[in-house]
């Protein structure tokens, strides 16, 4: 390391000379001593003279004879130079016209007109590259720069960063640069300008020199600042943007030993950086925006270089797909730089069907490709490019940096098919806030929360805060049930009255059961001879006059209308149904979907209107589908508004019942819109109007269904949270283990991409291999795939369609008791098929075959492999014996394998082939057919996120689900996450394999610690080999008397459920929903903190019962 050799006296050419001669063996020996020359510009004792001495070797390579003009003999001896650099360097700009916009550019540079600037080979000389960005940056008024935080990429020798901080004085440059010598030849250039020759500071109009303004450090893009946690107003950049076309030469690590040749080629080249664009050789560019959109605060302006070689749309997508207005400031044609080579742009011309643009020379206006511009140059020609700057700024910086935030916690893989660019500001509006919060929800819910089946209560208190802040309507969550759809909620409030007549708008019918449609009975009760739970609708027309007529003449049981537009602007039409519907004794669902505006400047709406004044009469109840979003359009979600308490629990238990629940990311979609409303409004602006009381309601109005009363007071129900404490959930058929991340990829994958094409949604053939892979089932040419939001929506239709065939739904003892209360509450023909403990609750084949002998037309219900609830395994040769008793008895088979994948234990167990067997079947009756039901989310570990199949083989059986419309059926970005997932699944992708062996060792493991906990608590266990519940008897506690809260008795299978919740919060399922005399149901695919807190409960019921002794022994009191 070399010395400075400057003397106190330090004007003498002994010591320039000398110095000189140090640095003339090689460019290391000069940087050497430039490096030390630093040392001593950094030091305040030292500065002055050191500064001098600058001078003097400045005057020293003037002086000399030998120079050429560029001073480029001195270059080549001595390693360095030191030249003036002009900022507006063209001659003719003595003699421009004052109105010419060059000579306003130039005007705006009051300050300087040159800057001193030092050279080393191993930095990029500034050139017409770096001049154009500093044209484009002087596009800029003068506000722009000034008093705020700059980081300059790429800064090289620091000419732009001095530059800038000269003419705009910003409050701090920091100019950033990956060559360390760069950086150092940056600092000792700031020195050469901030102070002048005698080694004095520089004042600016402020008292401040360019040292208080302008620092350098070596960073690998915005590292420096992000290390420092620096927030920066202003990031511009001029920084490479072709690949190296010798990749391993960028993998050397960077150090100032470098070599100058491997140092220089950091200004032309760049590594692949694993974005997307580096394919167009801009990796590098936009990795440093991904970096700045982390540091640069809301307000702030990125400012680019870009070279027009890979094209201006794919220059402008980079920025705009990540969230950026652009305009492009300046733009002109440069040489290419003849030291650059091209070749790897040739390379990707070969492997991709994308031509780079270039010219011959810098006339020609006929684009060339790359392959082209190599073979022109090597002949010798020249060619150019287009040369752009463009500034850009975050259209919703908050909302993006949310979403960057999210992509980088390692989900940068996603990040290739973000796609935030938008023709229009409305749907960027909607679509980046909703992201955003997608974004947020994915990263704070490591598992699927567990949300009530009336619909996700932040959701509900959205719709409620919307009506209460926009329409004066004081609503609570507990006024709002969730549906998938809006024909859903008709359909699903049509089967709870289950109504001998309804009318129904004709808008409105649609989806509803062609059954319904046809029938021709439409006379009064008495003399219309209908079997219970069927109904007979008639269209009617909308406009309300016609429709008041057609009520008071056929005197329905329930009507469910639509509003015409001219009538839904005030509230008389709607007055007048509420009482024309009161006086004959109906039921009313009034839809407002056409009329409810998502706008921050609702149109008049007259049914809203009039529930700010009165309350909504218990007879009646509006309906709301909310499709009118300006992104998906077949994105949808309902909810149905009842201020009568009973009719919202009913509704709630129905939807509970017959679909399960809402898609959470449906909700979510709308709940952000409403939110984004919301935060519009300040709270309890308007004070609330005083609301008259509904009228009573006389007692001839129609109430539920015999059939739907009965199980809305039988079956066990979702417990919600209360107030004061909140409920573990042991009795659900969900799972709330964690979301491995490659789940959550896929999911925001669905959404951040724009343009995704039919077949990447198409799930079938995914489907069928999963089908063929796992159970051995291969799709026939009669077979059909139709998909469901659950897999429990999917079975409430096959039961439509057992009850269309006047069949009969045969359920072994122990099936899921969700499944019998769904078929029971439409009424549908059940029978019990006997199981016992001894089988593992299987169906026995004998068993089957005497209980066949007597039914007509029947429909056996199978769950397996895994049978839900009860965890045990149906092996290949227990279902082919079964599958030949059907056969032989002609029976529909519907196969549920909802719940299976999750086998963990499987010693002894062989895997289904279907196929094998069915093919071989030779004798079987013609109505003999197998149905195979199905649930993604469970195996794929992507728990929140239902998605349920059902393949029928049966063309009559076919036309018959058909004719069931009101299917609810996943959305697109579902079907796209699925695709995703069955993709890693079916080619055994080796991380998600691992994912689901995981899963899978985890139930394990849960079920043995709560078969340990129970049995240490009195409970007798029927331990399953997979899925995610069990079974167990409470021998310690029948009959035993017990008081918790409002309960009060002798306890048993089917009461303890109460006891045990109001003792300790944890919520079971009792014997009359699994169905077996003594036997309870856990479900243990809960997150790891609740499944702790259920084995405290349980073992806290164990004392607060049976007490226990120091040895922790039941003292059987």
């Amino acid at each position: 390391m070399g010395s400075v050799g400057v003397e106190e006296d330090a004007g003498g050419k002994v010591a320039v000379e000398a110095f000189l001669e140090r640095c003339a063996p090689s460019g290391d020996a000069a940087y050497a001593e430039l490096r030390a020359l630093l040392a001593r510009l950094h030091d305040p004792t030292t500065r002055r003279a050191a500064r001098v001495f600058l001078a003097d070797l400045r005057r020293r390579q003037s002086s000399s004879s030998s120079e050429d003009a560029a001073g480029g003999d001195f270059f080549q001896r001595f390693g360095f130079r030191i030249q003036e650099l002009l900022l507006h360097h063209n001659p003719a700009d003595a003699f421009l016209s004052m109105s010419s916009p060059v000579y306003k550019l130039l005007l705006g540079f009051q300050q300087r007109k040159k800057l001193t600037m030092m050279e080393i080979p191993s930095i990029f000389i500034p050139e017409d590259w770096s001049f154009t960005f500093y044209e484009g940056l002087n596009r800029h008024p003068d506000s722009i720069f000034r008093d705020k935080t700059v980081t300059e990429l790429g800064c090289g020798n620091g000419w732009i960063s001095i530059a800038l901080a000269e003419k705009w004085s910003p409050s701090k440059v920091y100019g950033l640069d990956i060559n360390p010598r760069a950086v150092k030849i940056a600092w000792i250039n700031l020195y050469l300008n901030a102070l002048d020759d005698d080694g004095l500071p520089i004042y600016d109009g402020e008292g401040k020199t360019l040292l208080d303004r302008v620092e350098f450090h070596e960073s690998d893009l915005l590292s420096y600042c992000r290390d420092n946690k620096i927030e920066l107003d202003r990031i511009v950049g001029c920084i490479p943007q072709i690949l190296n076309p010798n990749p391993e030469a960028m993998s050397k690590i960077i150090t100032e030993n470098s070599s100058e040749e491997f140092l220089y080629s950091l200004s032309n080249y760049c590594a692949l950086q694993g974005f997307v664009e580096d394919q167009f050789g801009l990796g590098l560019i936009a990795r440093a925006v991904e970096e700045g959109i982390s540091v640069i605060k809301p307000s702030g302006i990125m400012v680019f270089n870009m070279g027009g070689r890979p094209g201006q749309g794919v220059c402008e997508h980079l920025f705009e797909r990540r969230g950026f207005r652009i305009t492009k400031l300046w733009q002109t044609k440069i040489m290419q730089a003849a030291d650059t080579d091209i070749s790897a742009l040739v390379e990707i011309e070969k492997n991709s069907r994308h031509r780079f643009e270039f010219f011959m020379d810098l006339v020609g206006d006929q684009p060339i490709c790359a392959r082209t511009a190599w073979a022109y140059m090597k002949s010798g020609g020249r060619i150019s490019h287009a040369l752009s700057v463009y500034s850009c700024k975050l259209r919703q910086p908050n909302q993006v940096k949310k979403i960057f935030e999210f992509l980088k916690d390692g989900f940068h893989e996603v990040s290739s098919s973000l796609d935030l660019s938008f023709d229009d500001d409305s749907v960027a509006d909607e679509k980046i806030p909703f992201l955003a919060y997608l974004a947020s929800f994915l990263k704070e819910n490591k598992s699927n929360p567990c949300e009530p089946p009336a619909g996700c209560l932040n959701f509900r208190k959205l719709v409620a805060g919307f009506m209460k802040s926009y329409h004066h309507i004081p609503l609570t969550p507990d006024n709002v049930v969730v549906f998938p759809s809006r024909a859903v909620a008709i359909e699903n409030a049509l089967q709870l009255f289950s109504p001998a007549l309804a009318i129904v708008d004709e808008h409105l019918t649609r989806h509803l059961p062609k059954q319904w449609l046809t029938s021709l009975a439409i006379e009064g009760r008495a003399d219309c001879n209908r079997g219970e739970g069927t109904v007979t609708v008639i269209e009617a027309p909308r406009q309300s006059d016609l429709l008041i007529e057609l009520i008071r003449k056929l005197k329905p049981q329930v009507v469910v209308t639509g509003m015409a537009q001219f009538e839904a602007i005030t509230s008389a039409a709607f007055e007048n149904l509420l009482s024309t519907t009161k006086d004959v004794g109906s039921r009313l669902f009034l839809d407002i979907s056409e009329h409810l505006e998502l706008s921050s400047l609702p149109s008049s709406n007259g049914v809203l209107k009039y529930l700010a004044g009165k309350t909504l009469p218990s007879h009646a109840a509006i309906l709301c589908g909310l499709v009118k979003n300006q992104v998906y359009s077949d994105l949808e979600v309902a909810f149905a508004i009842s201020e009568d308490a009973a009719v919202y629990k009913a509704l709630s238990q129905t939807i509970e019942l017959l679909e399960g629940h809402t898609s959470l990311i449906s909700q979510h979609y709308y709940g952000c819109l409403f939110h984004e409303l919301l935060a519009f409004q300040i709270a309890d602006r308007h004070p609330q109007q005083e609301r008259q009381p509904a009228e009573v309601i006389p007692q001839q109005m129609i109430g539920f269904s015999d059939p739907a009363m009965s199980i809305l007071k039988a079956a066990e129900f979702f417990i919600p949270d209360s107030n004061e404490s909140s409920v573990i959930h042991m009795d659900l058929d969900r799972s709330f283990l964690p979301v491995p991340s490659a789940v959550n990829a896929s999911v925001f994958e669905s959404f951040v991409r724009q343009n995704i094409t039919d077949s990447e949604t198409d799930v079938h053939s995914s489907i069928q291999q999963l089908v063929k892979d796992s159970y051995g089932l291969s799709e026939d040419g009669c077979s059909e795939i139709i998909y469901g939001n659950t897999s429990l929506a999917l079975f409430n239709k096959l039961v439509l369609c057992c009850m269309q065939e006047q069949g009969t739904l045969l359920f072994p003892l122990g099936t899921n008791g969700h499944y019998i209360s769904a078929a029971k509450f439409v009424n549908a023909s059940t029978l019990t098929i006997p199981t016992t403990f001894g089988s593992g609750f299987k169906i026995e084949p004998k068993v089957l075959a005497e209980t066949l002998k007597n039914v007509s037309r029947p429909w056996v219900y199978i769950c397996g492999p895994t049978i839900n609830p009860t965890g045990f395994l149906y092996s290949d040769s227990d279902i082919q014996e079964l599958l030949s008793v059907c056969a032989e008895y002609g029976a529909r088979v519907v196969i549920d394998t909802s719940f299976s994948g999750l086998e963990y234990q499987t010693d002894g167990w062989s895997q289904w082939n279907l196929e094998g067997f069915l093919s071989s079947l030779k004798c079987s009756k013609p109505s003999f057919s197998v149905v195979l039901l199905g649930e993604l989310s469970f195996e794929l570990i992507a728990s929140g996120h239902d998605f349920g199949f059902v393949i029928l083989n049966d063309p009559s059986l076919v036309d018959t689900f058909h004719s069931f419309p009101s299917l609810s059926r996943p959305h697109s970005t579902l079907k796209y996450t699925f695709k995703k997932l069955l993709g890693l699944k079916n080619q055994k992708d080796q991380h998600f394999s691992n994912l689901m062996v995981e899963q899978k060792e985890l139930l394990k493991n849960r079920s043995n610690h709560l078969i340990k906990t129970l049995q240490s608590c009195g409970w007798d266990v029927a331990s399953g080999c997979g899925g995610i519940s069990m079974l167990a008897k409470p021998t310690a506690y029948i009959g035993k008397s017990f008081k918790a809260g409002s309960f009060d008795g002798k306890l048993d299978a089917n009461n303890i459920r109460e006891a045990i919740l109001r003792a300790t919060g944890l919520c079971i399922n009792s014997s009359s929903w699994t169905g077996i005399p003594d036997y309870c149901r856990f479900s243990f695919a809960l997150e790891s903190g609740e499944f702790e807190r259920a084995m405290g409960c349980i073992t806290r019921f164990k004392e607060l019962v049976l007490g226990c002794d120091a040895r922790g022994q039941t003292n059987g009191n």
